[in-house]
């Protein structure tokens, strides 16, 4: 299992402490569900209720989303993220919802379910860390078209992060990339030579450095 790490969800979003869903609040969406992975509730008991993560690109379900919105209970999965304009999402078999640390799939209408992280730990930090690419007071304005050998300079030069999403929109694989733990690139491969990058930071130094790393790579697109 991969351990989260706190301090670097802390510094992406700029914020000096986490807040987590109350042990009642917790308790509820465990009952409701029978079961709840021991990484979701320690995820949401910890950082869950976050303002900050919730001022995002996408939607993170809160447990009170679950008393709101009938679909959500209708699903035979535990959806987790759902895309800003609902074109997908994401969520745990409800069937695994008793493993500790179980995978998480994407779907784009809700019949046709496509591995996205092999653990919900895995899940949890990609997801985090790509959102975060979002909100950095200092980023690209847009996402940059980038060639297979540029992608290949990036590899080469800043640290890749060990978690992924193996799909999100349009089968899309994100993978993570950074120089500092307030900083993110994410690499958007959609196949067929179709990549794509977003970076940012939170502090304008940590930005700067990305800057002078990829300021020629890529095309606006």
């Amino acid at each position: 299992m991969i351990h989260c790490p706190w301090d670097r969800v802390k510094a992406l979003y700029g914020v000096e402490t986490l807040c987590g869903y109350s042990q009642r609040e917790v308790a509820t969406l465990k009952e409701k569900f029978d079961h709840l992975p021991e990484v979701l509730e320690h995820f949401y008991s910890t950082a869950g209720k976050t303002e900050a993560l919730h001022h995002v690109q996408d939607q993170w379900i809160r447990p009170i989303d679950f008393t709101k919105w009938d679909w959500l209970n209708q699903s035979d999965y535990f959806i987790l993220l759902n895309e800003n304009q609902g074109v997908c999402r994401a969520g745990i078999r409800r069937k695994d919802l008793h493993l500790p640390d179980p995978p998480v799939y994407y779907t784009e209408d809700d019949e046709n379910w496509t591995l996205c992280a092999p653990t919900t730990t895995e899940f949890l930090l990609a997801a985090l860390c790509y959102e975060s690419v979002f909100t950095f007071p200092y980023s690209l304005e847009e996402f940059y078209y980038i060639t297979e050998e540029e992608y290949s300079f990036i590899e080469s030069h800043l640290q890749k992060l060990p978690f992924q999403l193996e799909y999100w929109v349009s089968d899309m694989k994100i993978t993570l990339y950074s120089t500092q733990p307030d900083n993110m690139v994410a690499i958007m491969d959609c196949g067929e030579d179709d990549l794509s990058m977003l970076y940012g930071a939170v502090s304008e130094s940590s930005y700067k450095e990305l800057c002078a790393l990829l300021e020629n790579i890529g095309e606006p697109m």
